[in-house]
């Protein structure tokens, strides 16, 4: 992936914090989710130009002069070091390790957090090397204008494999799991790369909206009528045109 898919990745440039509170009523912030792709280029070169070291400094740098308020970012593995020198977000998680050790998933903002908690998913499938790290979810409690919200960052199975959907499905049942448990009457926010498109025949994304969740691609982009399950896909090329193609990162 280059630094030129960066602005297909903005699913959410101002999410209303409405009703969140009885003392506030409205805020606004903006927030990027972005799979970096900083697997090594060994394994991966994601065909792309450019070595992923100068990429992921061009990466840091986007981040920090777009002033995005929140970042969630995947696949930070074995560049991350290159992004976080030119990044300038105030608030910034430690790297949980390169490939195979660490599970790709950080986030920077303009806003402190407590409680940063990582967590595995229960059930993978070896094809495309989703067993290789501990891919999962993070989650964090942060102070947004106020308003404490709880944030959670995702990477689910990749593939299309039967074990794939499988897969996909259980960590959508798993986050939702630790959703009811730990954040039951707060503000949520999920985001990351899941893998998914609501176009594919069998998609999970759809128990997130059944739970309550709002897809803000859906809701700003597609006017509140979901995709077709079962139906033609319309990914995104790189660059993409517009927003009104379907990539698998969300914002819900």
């Amino acid at each position: 992936m280059s630094i030129r898919t960066v602005s297909s990745r903005l699913l959410a440039a101002a999410l209303a914090l409405g009703g969140l509170s009885m003392g506030q009523t409205t805020g606004n912030f903006n927030f990027l989710t972005y799979n970096v792709a900083g697997l090594p280029a060994i394994i991966n070169n994601n065909e792309v130009p450019g070595d992923k070291a100068t990429n992921a400094n061009l990466i840091g740098t986007v981040l920090a002069t777009q002033k995005y308020d929140i970042v969630h970012m995947q696949e930070d593995f074995n560049y991350h070091a290159y992004i976080y020198a030119t990044d300038n977000h105030p608030y910034r998680t430690p790297t949980s390790g390169g490939v195979p050790f660490g599970d790709g998933l950080n986030t920077v903002a303009n806003y402190d957090w407590t409680g940063l908690v990582r967590k595995k998913w229960n059930k993978c499938n070896l094809n495309s090397g989703d067993c290789l790290t501990p891919k999962g979810f993070s989650f964090m409690r942060m102070k947004i204008q106020g308003i404490e919200v709880d944030l959670y960052n995702l990477h689910a199975d990749a593939g299309s494999d039967q074990g794939d959907v499988d897969a996909r499905s259980a960590g959508i049942d798993q986050i939702l799991a630790y959703i009811n448990a730990n954040s039951q009457g707060r503000a949520v926010i999920v985001a990351g790369d899941t893998n998914d498109r609501w176009t594919n025949a069998g998609r999970s994304i759809n128990k997130l909206t059944d739970a309550g969740f709002s897809d803000s691609w859906v809701q700003l982009i597609q006017g509140g009528k979901f995709p077709t399950a079962g139906a033609t896909a319309n990914p995104c090329k790189v660059p993409a045109a517009d927003n009104t193609c379907e990539i698998v990162d969300k914002v819900l």
